[in-house]
């Protein structure tokens, strides 16, 4: 699903960069995959799908938790 139409940015997308580690919180995924950095409208839904995505690793990894925020 899309999250972030300006730059084509999908669920799929964030949870592959969160499961590769190159995207640890929202400032991350601006830089990484250029989402929410436009219109700002799916700032919310990526922040879910960021959240979402940092949790389920860090249950399946038994990590400390990763912020989702900044």
């Amino acid at each position: 699903m899309y999250i972030c139409i300006c730059k084509n940015v999908t669920d799929g997308q964030i949870r592959n960069a969160v499961r590769d580690g190159r995207v640890r919180n929202m400032r991350g995924l601006r830089q990484e995959l250029g989402a929410c950095d436009q219109c700002g409208k799916c700032a919310m839904d990526a922040c879910r799908v960021l959240r979402d995505s940092l949790q389920e690793k860090q249950h399946l990894t038994g990590n400390e938790p990763l912020a989702a925020t900044g």
